[in-house]
């Protein structure tokens, strides 16, 4: 089984030419989630999962690469079960993660990073308001309380 420490240096590796919305890269989103899920008391295959949660969405990784990858089941349901799917609606993506042991979890700590006033606030306006609501909506249909305040 790859160790954490390997599957931070592959997460990093296979998206080191992105980059997010506000120009910053990509395994710095990869880091905060990780550290999300730890310090929400994750689990090291929560962990390892919130490494890897874009990976597929991403196309960093291929979905042949994770189903032959040398992970727990565990942490390759997580990933798939916050991979959006084009086309899908909101709630059976959300069903999927309530459905799957952990991965609630990953995602929690995806939407705290997504939604943290500081990385809004360098987007445009439209941008801003679009996301804070989709995390939102999000957030309510996992049943998360929502502790993040519009910045609209």
């Amino acid at each position: 089984m790859l160790t954490l420490a390997e599957v931070e240096k592959l997460a990093r590796a296979a998206h080191a030419a992105q980059t997010d919305k506000a120009g910053r890269p990509y395994s710095e989103h990869l880091a905060a989630v990780a550290e999300g899920v730890r310090a929400r008391g994750g689990s090291e295959e929560q962990i390892a999962a919130a490494w890897l949660h874009d990976a597929v969405e991403d196309a960093a990784l291929t979905r042949a690469w994770l189903d032959g990858a040398e992970l727990p089941p565990s942490v390759k349901e997580m990933v798939l079960a916050v991979t959006k799917v084009p086309g899908e609606e909101l709630s059976s993506y959300t069903a999927r993660i309530l459905a799957t042991p952990g991965a609630l979890l990953v995602k929690e700590a995806d939407l705290a990073h997504n939604a943290d006033p500081a990385r809004l606030a360098v987007l445009d306006e439209a941008t801003r308001i679009r996301l804070t609501r989709k995390y939102a909506t999000v957030r309510a249909l996992l049943g998360l309380t929502d502790t993040y305040k519009d910045s609209v």
